[in-house]
């Protein structure tokens, strides 16, 4: 079947606002060349589900073709229809499997020598959507923490390395209540610039009681999910046939009820969650990796204007049956190697805040918990440059945010 072939009917088992907002287009998916249109619903198909920043950006993409006459529409995406697709793809379900559709176009793109002429299109596209459908300006500055080495006593290495250059570290932070004082300004943060999921705490160990205003995800917080995911990937894993690729995409297909997940639950909530647990790979095992791909996933979806971030001891590596059984016993923790996951995590965290509209105006504190150093990136502090002077945590968020 190709996008020109498409009818209301078929839509019927999307979610209620997905349904409206498809059928609100169908003119224009009827007007797309099937090597694109599989991508817009992978989209679509979860908009119920979605976090405000992801609709908006849908809707803004939607609203901007449908504006374009046929002429401009046709040079558009003239690169994706000189792509050329197989049958098996064509008959393929991609109205209700569109991401599964996504990764077997990926396989056959690569097979055929078009994945770099496809993935040019793509560039291109983006390129000219965000020019077409600029992104809002921001209520406030946005503004990323890092709280790292949890539980070290020292380190002689040198932290910071790749952040330092970007911004000024400081190496007199007075350490005493540090991270109580961060989390009372951003709460604080929250309260006064309220947005919905515009406000997060990511805890790579257990979870802290925080007010309404913060959006809290934590590794300990989701101990039970996670043992009941575990559970079933050793099941899964224990079939016949099972590989590798199969298992990845069984896990994707996951939803909170298939995990006893109360379904009076924030449904987007609960869907982010799952997710953070069954695309992200090691984050059902290690504090360190979780909080890296919630950090990761918190700013590309959520667009967080806020996010601190603390990272807790992860446990030493152990045989992958030991992990995925999910024993407990006296597993050991690994504090200096999770230090050393946590800063190079920081440095990603930053690079992904920068990829975000506003960038320019953005903020980033990264700190070695209780200890005194500290670096902040921002329009206040100078790059590559260096500070002696005493200063707390709370003073150093208000320097990044004024």
């Amino acid at each position: 079947m190709l996008p020109r072939d498409l009818k209301p009917d078929q839509f019927t088992g999307y979610p209620p606002e997905a349904r409206k907002l498809i059928l609100a287009h169908l003119d224009l998916l009827r007007r797309l060349p099937l090597s694109f249109v599989p991508s817009l619903l992978r989209e679509a198909i979860d908009y119920d589900y979605r976090f405000p920043a992801e609709r908006s950006a849908l809707d803004r993409e939607l609203a901007s073709l449908n504006a374009l006459q046929p002429a401009q529409l046709n040079d558009r995406f003239a690169a994706f229809e000189r792509v050329s697709l197989s049958s098996a793809l064509e008959q393929f379900d991609w109205v209700n499997l569109p991401a599964q559709f996504v990764e077997q176009q990926s396989a056959y793109l690569w097979s055929t020598h078009q994945l770099d002429a496809f993935r040019k299109a793509a560039t291109d596209y983006g390129e000219q959507l965000q020019a077409a459908a600029p992104s809002k300006e921001l209520p406030v500055r946005r503004l990323g923490i890092a709280v790292i080495g949890q539980g070290v006593s020292s380190y002689d290495g040198k932290l910071f390395r790749n952040l330092r250059q970007h911004g000024t570290y400081f190496s007199s932070i007075k350490p005493d209540k540090g991270f109580d004082l961060l989390f009372a300004a951003v709460e604080t943060r929250a309260t006064e610039h309220a947005v919905p999921y515009g406000h997060w705490y990511v805890d790579g160990g257990g979870p802290i009681p925080h007010s309404a205003s913060i959006i809290g995800v934590s590794y300990n917080g989701l101990d039970t999910l996670r043992a009941v995911l575990l559970k079933r990937m050793q099941s899964e894993i224990a079939s016949p046939g099972m590989g590798p690729e199969e298992l990845r995409t069984r896990m994707a297909r996951l939803v909170p009820a298939d995990l006893g997940m109360d379904k009076n639950g924030d449904q987007v909530l609960d869907r982010f969650k799952v997710k953070l647990l069954t695309e992200g790979s090691g984050t059902q095992i290690y504090s360190t990796t979780f909080a890296q791909w919630a950090t990761r996933e918190v700013l590309r979806r959520a667009q967080a204007l806020t996010l601190l971030v603390r990272f807790a001891p992860r446990q030493r590596q152990r045989p992958l049956n030991e992990l995925l059984a999910n024993t407990k016993g006296n597993a050991e923790l690994d504090p200096l190697g999770s230090l050393i996951d946590a800063d190079m995590a920081a440095w990603y965290q930053w690079i992904n805040q920068q990829r975000l509209p506003g960038s320019e105006h953005s903020a980033f504190i990264a700190w070695f918990e209780g200890h005194s150093e500290a670096v902040a990136v921002g329009p206040s502090f100078p790059e590559g440059a260096e500070s002696t002077s005493e200063i707390d945590l709370r003073e150093l968020f208000k320097l990044a945010t004024t």
